[in-house]
């Protein structure tokens, strides 16, 4: 199958009778980015173009059961290892279910599930199976990449959310380049619609509060975050600082800013299910990543009206512009954050210059109904092929 780079041909979709029957496969759901990706497209799929089914390697702990989205039949495959012998029952349980419901197309998330959802989807017969790539594979080793040059002859496309993440994967893994395509990320506008844009003037009757959401992981750059957090604080005493999130980084984290003597500004809120809520109380909004793809966070920042500082990785750049859109910076740089952030919140005519910007950027572009829009064109093109 041959698509174009960026964007799939329109079909004709009101010609099928039966909705096209698409499992997607991923080891099992929290609130990551892909996952909240995924489980967007799932809901607002049109059930009369797509039949969705979802897969999970695991996926039994609790915090991945309440994640389970209505209105779509989930299966959970048990598999805790790959490699053992298990696990081989199991690749053939799936073999079975999907012949049983007659899958059209596959749709594998993750390296795990990828190895495993491929081998099954190929031996089921399914008729086109997709790979997705949503990072710029920082975390590839040479054995990923090898494995990854094999999978490419069953693979019938690979989807990317950024041009980043597929030139990285033209780079490692050497697919056909017409079959590695773009599908950006979207965002559900309305639930950021009630916030109110960001004043122009100074409030000196409140804390500023800075803030980041993100989970507590090395590349998202939260311990950067806080270094650049007491370079700011030490000049600016009103100013407070926000991460809403969860990860296994959380006691290094909350060791570093008792070292750092921030205690008493900064604050890990842990999981936070009112995004909307807590972005409002912002006065600038930061993403200080080693590495992205297409941050859901920005296009959350973005959609909120909120300004924003942001590490010049992977995917950001084509989301976001420097100087129009938000504040760029080298990453891994505390001190270059912590002056960028030290500028917009001393320049508040300037950040909800920015801020205005972004949100109307974000409505025009990235739209989740735009982005399930672009899912659907793709399973009717691979289904049809």
């Amino acid at each position: 199958m041959t698509a174009p780079r960026n964007s799939m041909s329109l079909h004709n979709m009101a010609n099928s009778s039966q909705p096209i029957r698409v499992c997607f496969l991923i080891d099992r759901l929290m609130m990551g980015g892909t996952e909240t990706q995924l489980l967007a497209l799932i809901r607002n799929l049109d059930r009369s173009l797509i039949q969705p089914y979802l897969a999970l390697l695991d996926g039994e702990e609790e915090a991945s059961r309440a994640l389970e989205p209505a209105g779509c039949p989930v299966t959970r495959l048990g598999v805790k290892r790959l490699l053992c012998l298990g696990s081989l029952g199991k690749l053939l349980a799936f073999c079975r279910f999907l012949r049983r419901e007659r899958i059209d197309v596959l749709q594998v998330y993750f390296p795990d599930s990828t190895y495993f959802g491929t081998l099954a989807g190929r031996l089921a017969g399914v008729r086109s199976i997709l790979r997705t790539r949503n990072n710029i594979n920082h975390w590839m080793t040479a054995t990923h990449r090898l494995l990854g040059q094999i999978l490419n002859r069953w693979v019938t496309v690979t989807v990317c959310n950024c041009e980043a993440a597929r030139e990285a994967i033209l780079a490692d893994e050497r697919p056909d380049p017409d079959s590695v395509v773009v599908i950006e990320n979207g965002v559900d506008i309305e639930r950021f619609a009630h916030i109110s844009p960001v004043s122009p003037k100074r409030d000196r009757s409140r804390p500023r509060r800075v803030g980041m959401v993100a989970n507590l992981r090395p590349v998202k750059g939260v311990d950067l975050f806080i270094q650049a957090a007491a370079i700011v604080a030490a000049k600016a005493p009103d100013v407070t600082f926000h991460v809403a999130g969860e990860g296994p980084q959380r006691p290094e984290l909350q060791d570093s800013i008792k070292g750092l003597g921030l205690v008493d500004r900064l604050q890990l809120h842990g999981r936070v299910d009112d995004i909307p809520m807590f972005l409002a109380e912002l006065d600038v909004a930061v993403l200080s990543s080693r590495a992205e793809g297409m941050p859901n966070a920005l296009l959350e920042y973005m959609a909120a009206g909120r300004p924003i500082v942001a590490a010049n990785v992977g995917g950001v750049p084509s989301v976001a512009s420097q100087g129009v859109h938000a504040w760029l910076v080298t990453p891994e740089s505390p001190e270059l954050l912590a002056e960028a952030l030290s500028g917009l919140l001393d320049n508040p005519r300037r950040a909800a210059e920015l801020a205005a910007a972004g949100r109307e950027h974000v409505q025009s572009r990235f739209s989740r109904a735009a982005s399930v829009g672009r899912f659907e064109r793709l399973f009717r093109d691979v289904s049809s092929a």
